[in-house]
This record gives structure tokens, sequence and C-alpha cells, in this order.
């Protein structure tokens, strides 16, 4: 799967998520070019952080909880692209998921906040010049064999 796929199918686990999860926070995290430690399943001990830690610098930090938190998926987006524009609106209806985002012209909604804000900044950085032509290198349908 190429980093652009891999970066609208987790947008698309954002929008499909009855909750925030804590893997998705990791996945996110990965997918957004940070070094990360999962959790380990086995001999975790109480003060060993949710999801992992990240690698930010010299320093291992605890991965915050960007599917459930508006503000760390603030910081994450303002570090990671800080150019770009975000809006985030409240729907009212019951046929509607409860929140849409908008980020650099790219729409993702969920039933949080944090969720429809995450899946739009994903579409975002899967729509980015870089990620695009690094995901062009990789595609085999645009090798001219024949």
């Amino acid at each position: 799967m190429t980093e652009h796929n891999h970066l609208l199918a987790l947008a698309q686990r954002c929008e499909t998520s009855p909750k925030p999860d804590r893997t998705l926070d990791v996945e996110i995290y990965e997918a957004l070019g940070f070094t990360v430690r999962r959790k380990p399943t086995q001999l975790a001990s109480r003060r060993t952080p949710p999801g992992g830690i990240y690698q930010q610098g010299g320093f291992w930090k605890t991965i915050g909880a960007v599917s459930a938190d508006i503000d760390v998926a603030v910081s994450l987006l303002r570090e990671k692209a800080p150019g770009w524009n975000w809006s985030l609106q409240c729907l009212a209806g019951e046929e509607s998921l409860a929140f849409q985002a908008l980020v650099a012209d790219c729409s993702g909604q969920g039933v949080a906040g944090s969720l429809a804000l995450c899946a739009a900044m994903l579409r975002a950085f899967a729509r980015s010049p870089a990620v695009e032509a690094s995901s062009r290198k990789l595609d085999p349908s645009d090798a001219g064999g024949g």
C-alpha cells in the first residue's frame, strides 16, 4: 500500500470509528512520520503510557490522544503543517455525523470533533505534493512497460 493510500485508509477509519481509539492514535503518529514505540502487550506496567511513545528531537514523549482530544489534533496539525488553515463545525442532524472538519480544502467527518479533524488532516497530507510524488514513483501502473 502506498503512503497516499495508507493516509486515505486512515482517514476513512477516523470517519467510521464509533469512538476514539488508542491504536488509531498510534497509527496516525506513524503515518505522519513520527518514530513510535508501541506499548508492549506483555510486561506493561501501569506507568507505561497508553498507546506508546514517540520521538520528538532527542526526547521520547507519550503519544497524545489525537483521536479523542481536539487540542492534541490541532497541535499535531500545527507542528506538521503550520501554514494550513482548518475549521471544525458541529452539525445538528439525526442522519449525519456530528462533526465536520476542513483542513487545507480537504474535508472529514466523525462522531467526535477530533476524529473529523484527523480525517481531514490525513486527507490533506495524502494530497500534499510530496506524498503524491512518492506514490507515483511506487505505482506500478505508471511504469511504461508495454
